[in-house]
């Protein structure tokens, strides 16, 4: 009879342990090889492996010939055709996460974004609200033409102060002149 299938099985144990790689570092490999592939040193590096081979096996000696030209370079084909075979799927594999890291940087910046609209928002409500608390308190300008109003009237009332004390100060003038004047020498 079947088990069920809504349990979780029992966790088996084994002779032989199996290997526990971390789940990205196939990804990171399959990366580095398609960002390699896409160089021009790989595209320099994979004419010199044709050229060479190509080279030895046309005129190198026949005896050492491994791949004979009459056969039309059957192992070359085959080598790059491997070397395709593998190249493909870890490019797919590669461009897969960049979408993955694609999509993710395109969410934090649409975040990043609403969070600069809404701090934007808000400093304008506070702008407002600002320009509207202005209207009834009083400006820089407005205290300082106070303040000049304040001292042009307050060296004014001392300028009639000073002149009424001159003018008290006249007659008893006067009254010491008489008195001098009388007095024994």
């Amino acid at each position: 009879m079947a088990d069920r299938l809504d349990l979780p099985r029992d966790a088996r144990r084994s002779l032989v342990r199996r290997p526990k790689f971390r789940p990205d570092v196939f990804g990171q490999v399959s990366e580095g090889i398609a960002r390699f592939m896409g160089t021009p040193r790989f595209l320099l590096y994979m004419t010199v492996f044709c050229l060479t081979w190509l080279s030895w096996n046309t005129w190198g000696p026949d005896d050492l010939r491994f791949d004979k030209a009459a056969l039309g370079f059957t192992a070359l084909t085959l080598m790059l055709s491997l070397q395709a075979s593998y190249s493909a799927p870890l490019i797919l594999l590669a461009q897969s996460r960049q979408t993955d890291r694609d999509r993710v940087a395109a969410e934090q910046d649409r975040q990043r974004a609403d969070r600069s609209l809404a701090d934007t928002e808000y400093l304008a409500r506070e702008m407002a609200a600002l320009r509207i608390a202005l209207g009834d308190v009083a400006t820089r300008d407005f205290v300082r033409s106070e303040l000049r109003d304040l001292l042009q009237e307050m060296s004014a009332e001392r300028e009639s102060e000073r002149e009424a004390d001159r003018e008290d100060q006249q007659p008893d003038r006067a009254g010491e002149r008489t008195a001098r004047q009388d007095a024994p020498r």
